[in-house]
This record gives C-alpha cells, structure tokens and sequence, in this order.
C-alpha cells in the first residue's frame, strides 16, 4: 500500500509539476505578446513613415502573390492606362523644360562635357605639381 500512496504521490507532483509548467508558458507568452504590442505601438508613434512603408511593402507582396482576377482586369486597367499616360506626359514636359531651361542659361551636354574635361585636366596637373613637391622635399631632407 505505501508503494502505491508514493505512486500516487509521484504521479500527482509531476502533473502539478507539469501544469506549473504549462502556466508559466502561458504566462511567459502573454508577457511576450503584450511586450510586443507595446514595442508596435511605439514604432508606429515614433517612426509613422516606416510602419507606412512597411504595410506598404506587405501589400504589395500579397498582392504580387495573388492572382489576378477578371473584375480587377476590367476595372484596373484603364486606370493603369491613364496614370501611364499622365506620368510619361509629366516625364516629358519635365526633361523638355529642363533641357530649354539649361539652354538658355549656357549649359549644354558638350559645355558639360568641356567643363569636366577642362576640371579633370586642372586635378591632374595639381595631383602633378603636389608630388612634384613631395619629390622635392624628400630629397631635400636627405
């Protein structure tokens, strides 16, 4: 009889044993998920611009995953279209007034080429002159 009083004994103590386990496992997730809201809300106070761009980035990628569907064909396309045009017109008008502009205050695409030729040959003669000296005060110095 005692042995199976400390049987019983036994397997009571490990299955308190085993759900203390189980509790603080609980417990120790809970710490960890509230841990980790608090350290979302702060990012998301501190820095607004990068949970943007994150939530951003994790649309796109579930929306690159799924497929395409054909209501999204039929309503999305001509949208697409549109804000293709605009965007190549904007592009357009932008490097046409920006090459007018550079034009009439002198800068061209030669004149800047010349320019940085004309630097590039400056640098080289002072990188010349600037050894030429060292040259020149090492054998001094001896």
């Amino acid at each position: 009889m005692t042995d199976s009083r400390s049987s019983d004994t036994t397997r009571s103590g490990s299955g308190a044993t085993a759900r203390q386990r189980a509790i603080d496992a609980y417990d120790s997730a809970r710490g960890s998920v509230a841990d980790a809201g608090r350290r979302a809300a702060d990012t998301l106070t501190e820095a607004p611009l990068i949970a943007l761009a994150g939530g951003l980035a994790a649309g796109a990628l579930i929306a690159a995953l799924l497929p395409r569907t054909d209501a999204e064909d039929r309503w999305v396309r001509p949208t697409a279209r549109r804000v293709r045009r605009s965007a190549n017109a904007a592009f357009d008008a932008a490097r046409t007034t920006g090459t007018q502009r550079l034009g009439e205050v002198g800068l061209s695409r030669e004149k800047g080429e010349e320019t940085i030729r004309s630097l590039l040959d400056r640098v080289t003669d002072v990188a010349k002159a600037t050894a030429q000296a060292a040259t020149d005060a090492a054998k001094n110095a001896n």
